[in-house]
């Protein structure tokens, strides 16, 4: 295989769900190629540093093969290498937003009708 769209190749390594959600993605600058932004027609060559947004993480990805057909997710996961900083980072916030919400304290019930006009009090005498 000679060349292949980005768009095409990241549908085809499974980063998104269909073509047009990695063109929207990468028209709308999440997609990063080499650095820079991007087209959707640009030609991906081996080798190239792509960064991909994944839900909470961006992921820098090292392209190793290309593909214009999506397949399984283990035959997938052989165009690309993910780099170790881009491991590390991900790990490194994982971490961060676990901390995080552990730091935060939920309620165990919500409030009781009394509590909630409590609160309702407390909050306009603020506005003021």
């Amino acid at each position: 295989m000679d060349s292949v769209r980005l768009d095409k190749w990241l549908w085809a390594a499974r980063f998104f769900k269909t073509r047009a959600l990695a063109k929207k993605a990468i028209e709308g600058g999440k997609v990063h190629y080499q650095g820079g932004r991007a087209k959707t027609s640009k030609a991906v060559e081996v080798g190239a540093l792509i960064r991909v947004p994944q839900g909470w993480d961006i992921l820098e990805v090292e392209v190793l093969a290309l593909s214009d057909q999506r397949r399984g997710a283990p035959e997938a996961r052989a165009l690309y290498r993910e780099t170790e900083e881009s491991v590390a980072r991900r790990e490194r916030e994982a971490e961060a937003r676990r901390l995080t919400h552990q730091a935060m304290q939920h309620p165990l019930k919500r409030p009781d009708k009394k509590q909630r006009r409590d609160i309702r009090r407390f909050k306009e005498s603020g506005e003021e």
